[in-house]
């Protein structure tokens, strides 16, 4: 759980805490292993905890529940996509000052929502809503384009920078989020509250 205690019949993080025979020991180019850390042992703070970027369930029939990706990568169709590609496309844009994207679980898929914050005196509009996803499938994929658009007052952050995509995605998901105290803006999360009624309409 986010207090990193074992959980049985609640979501968690899939996570190892010994080393496994099938795990990758390096990546390529990536000579002093920064980046092979800051993918799988950063989350923690301990190098001895590896965390696969999962939630899943564990039942007491000695079942396993994997529910799909608990980080920032997403899987519409089943094709993995960074949320990193899409803030660098989306965020070139003249007209958008931030943004942040989401996995929403959509019928039998998932599907790409993108939150916008707009530059200062734009409106959001038709128009614009169309020459950001013209932008994104040119700079992109079709599969990157997102498939809800939302403009937004504020993205929220943690104290140290980051964007926090996992509380937005809780949010949608109707669960509660518990580390509101890591943020630096936590009060621009009753925005995402009160568009989870339209996300899951």
């Amino acid at each position: 759980d986010e207090n990193e205690k074992p959980v049985q019949n609640k979501k968690g993080e899939l996570v190892c805490v010994k080393p496994f025979v099938s795990m990758p020991v390096g990546f390529l180019n990536d000579s002093n292993g920064e980046r092979y850390r800051k993918a799988y042992f950063d989350h923690y703070g301990s190098k001895d905890v590896w965390r696969h970027g999962d939630f899943i369930e564990f039942t007491d029939h000695g079942g396993i529940v994997v529910y799909g990706r608990s980080d920032a990568t997403l899987n519409p169709g089943g094709v993995r996509i960074g949320t990193s590609e899409i803030y660098r496309a989306v965020e070139s844009l003249p007209f958008v000052v931030d943004s942040l994207a989401i996995g929403q679980d959509y019928g039998d898929d998932s599907r790409v929502v993108l939150f916008v914050r707009l530059s200062a005196g734009m409106t959001w509009s038709s128009e614009l809503e169309q020459r950001l996803r013209s932008h994104v499938r040119a700079e992109l994929t079709p599969r990157h384009v997102p498939a809800v658009i939302l403009p937004v007052k504020d993205i929220p952050y943690t104290r140290s920078g980051k964007k926090v995509e996992l509380a937005v995605s809780k949010i949608i998901r109707g669960e509660e989020v518990s580390n509101k105290d890591a943020l630096s803006n936590p009060e621009c999360l009753l925005e995402y509250e009160a568009l989870k009624v339209l996300l899951n309409a």
